[in-house]
């Protein structure tokens, strides 16, 4: 089954520290948001491409996507202040009432097996986030001081792809403006309308680029890519 993609590409990345948004920094000669965009470029079942944006940076976007010869973005559409603003705004040029995936654009390493189990699961269900099992142990704290040991057999990492029935995450977003909701991610407010979530267990490769040192990471996945092909 198709889908389309909205990706939030606004935020201006202030904890990666290099004074201009993030997306344009450089991974083996090629930028992040580059990296990502290729992932749904190359994925036949990706119908459109939606990129929610700064207004500031629109013409290096558009100079982006000529170089690298990116077709799929179908909208460039201005970022709203929050995240969740800036998925919604993205949301309003979604047409069909099929499948979207929400996705951060500071995660370039998302494999398609990944997208495609995620568009299945949301096609029956409704709803379905990628995620994967915490590994260390979780602690409660106020004021510095442990309250509580969490058990984490239960508890999951969300990442993105995050994949909806187009008609659910409209619902979803429409409530969360009418009651002033303001979510941590497009799921949390999938749940406020007591809809169920689907969990498809992810990769740890799928990192997002928030501080500085997440380039090391990153910088290693590619290089053990390059390794594996």
């Amino acid at each position: 089954m198709t889908y389309q993609v909205i990706i939030p590409a606004a935020g201006q990345g202030k904890r990666m520290g290099i004074g201009r948004n993030k997306l344009f920094l450089m991974l083996e000669e090629i930028p992040v948001l580059i990296h990502t965009l290729r992932v749904f470029e190359q994925d036949v079942e990706c119908s459109g491409i939606i990129l929610s944006i700064h207004q500031n940076d629109q013409d290096s976007f558009v100079d982006l996507l000529k170089e690298y010869r990116i077709h799929k973005v179908t909208n460039l559409v201005e970022g709203g202040k929050e995240r969740q603003d800036s998925v919604y705004n993205g949301l309003k040029e979604v047409q069909s009432e099929g499948i979207v995936l929400v996705h951060d654009a500071a995660r370039p390493f998302v494999k398609v097996e990944t997208i495609h189990e995620l568009v299945k699961a949301a096609e029956s269900s409704g709803a379905a986030i990628a995620a994967v099992p915490v590994k260390d142990t979780i602690k409660r704290a106020e004021n510095h001081l442990v309250s509580e040991t969490i058990e984490r057999s239960s508890l999951w990492a969300v990442q993105t792809p995050q994949a909806f029935r187009v008609s659910v995450l409209r619902e979803a977003h429409e409530y969360a403006i009418k009651n002033q909701i303001n979510g941590t991610d497009d799921a949390s407010l999938v749940e406020r309308l007591s809809h169920n979530v689907v969990i498809i267990e992810g990769d740890y490769d799928n990192i997002k680029l928030t501080t500085p040192e997440d380039v090391y990471f990153a910088e290693a996945i590619l290089n053990k890519r390059k390794h594996s092909d």
